[in-house]
């Protein structure tokens, strides 16, 4: 079965640069998900924070593994849907791409160091990396063009799909800079305005659902938060607090109290027995057990919403968008906010973030300075083709993105000393 015969047309396979034909069975959006899987983009997420940092337990997640689960429940939804799987699998394992070294802490100091060259966010540099930074793929005319996906999995990886400084609310994510314009509106032709893809929204849901359960999962097993704990007001309301502060403005106290209780009496909730070995064999069964009855419970839950909008048959593209009751996206929200209040916010790890902040600052520094001998072959051929200071120091910001956590560490201690 052609993927015409499956939703998408001739436009949804197009590459921005062409290609010879290839003679192997496999579909167009086969081949997007084997250059995202081979891309050394991709092997580097294994040494970037996603909530710990990599290398401080053997069992917490990193990039690479988030990114793998976000794809596992994408490709399941998306398929639930309708949606070709191979082009919800390519968008969710690509999704993080673009973070820099340090998670969210990185992005936000790259942020600020680019403020005035049209900003760093790090689903804009995912698209850089898809369709420039990447090497896979030239033009006739030997210009970069990424992995050179085909449009529908290019839009599909494509979460804000609007430029810098375009944004359709109060938002400061955007999902292409100014310089990547040209390839944006390529990917979005026939687009409704601001308006992601139903395979996006497969993926930015699952990305949510994978970031909420396992995130409290692993930090249950560092031991940053028991969820006996949450059995108390004080802790609830504490989480109340920054659900609203970073996830749903509207949230009252009772409302996360009561997706707390919702979800503590589903009878899979892992709370510690009496007894029981913290971290021991049967605790971490529990836990495992309890995040795949979440991402279950979930994941049906939107399907069901979703079908009982939509109808039966196939979802691609346009056709449809995702539903999620709002209960499931208040219980996704609290799970977020369990893992924001006892990690990402907690007091004693300011001075960490804040250090990780100030490192990336002074490397990047230290690269504008010595660059472009500092920099590795192909940002070399980058900064030199740049035609002016905001060029250049956006090649030396794509420069540091493209660092792992312990690669920044090494390349900050080589070149300041």
């Amino acid at each position: 079965m052609s993927s015409e015969d499956q939703g998408y047309g001739r436009g949804d396979l197009e590459r921005w640069a062409a290609e010879p034909p290839k003679t192997h069975g496999r579909t167009a959006f086969a081949r997007d998900r084997a250059r995202v899987l081979h891309s050394s983009a991709l092997r580097r997420l294994a040494a970037k924070t996603q909530v710990v940092g990599p290398g401080t337990d053997d069992f917490v997640r990193n990039r690479l593994t988030h990114s793998l689960e976000v794809a596992q429940v994408g490709r399941e939804l998306g398929a639930a849907l309708g949606c070709d799987p191979d082009v919800v699998d390519t968008a969710c394992l690509a999704h993080d791409l673009g973070h820099p070294p340090f998670g969210h802490n990185g992005e936000r100091a790259l942020a600020e160091a680019a403020a005035g060259i049209g900003g760093f966010e790090g689903n804009a540099q995912t698209l850089r990396l898809l369709t420039r930074l990447e090497p896979k793929t030239v033009a006739l005319d030997g210009s970069p063009v990424g992995l050179n996906l085909t449009r529908a999995s290019l839009d599909a990886s494509t979460k804000y799909p609007w430029l810098h400084g375009k944004a359709p609310r109060a938002t400061s994510k955007f999902g292409a800079y100014a310089d990547d314009a040209d390839v944006f509106t390529w990917l979005r032709d026939g687009a409704p305005e601001n308006r992601p893809c139903v395979e996006a929204q497969v993926m930015d849901f699952s990305d949510d659902v994978a970031y909420s359960v396992h995130d409290v999962e692993d930090a249950v097993v560092a031991g940053h938060v028991r969820l006996d704990w949450l059995d108390r007001d004080e802790i609830r309301a504490r989480v109340a607090a920054q659900v609203r502060d970073w996830y749903l403005p509207d949230a009252s106290d009772d409302a996360v109290a009561d997706a707390l209780e919702r979800l503590s009496s589903t009878g899979f909730w892992a709370r510690e027995q009496p007894g029981e070995v913290f971290g021991g064999r049967r605790h971490l069964a529990a836990l495992k057990d309890m995040t795949s009855q979440l991402i279950g419970r979930f994941a049906n839950a939107a399907e069901h919403a979703t079908r009982e909008r939509h109808g039966d048959g196939r979802l691609t593209r346009y056709a449809a968008d995702v539903v999620v009751p709002p209960g499931t996206a208040l219980e996704v929200a609290v799970l977020k906010g369990v893992a924001a209040t006892f990690v990402m916010t907690a007091q004693e790890r300011q001075p960490f973030y804040a250090r990780q902040r100030e490192l990336l600052h002074e490397l990047l520094a230290a690269l504008a300075e010595q660059a472009p001998g500092a920099l590795e072959p192909p940002f070399r051929e980058d900064h030199a083709l740049a035609g002016d200071d905001a060029a250049r120091l956006r090649v030396v910001v794509d420069q540091v993105a493209s660092l792992t956590d312990v690669s920044a560490l090494a390349w900050h201690a080589r070149l300041t000393g």
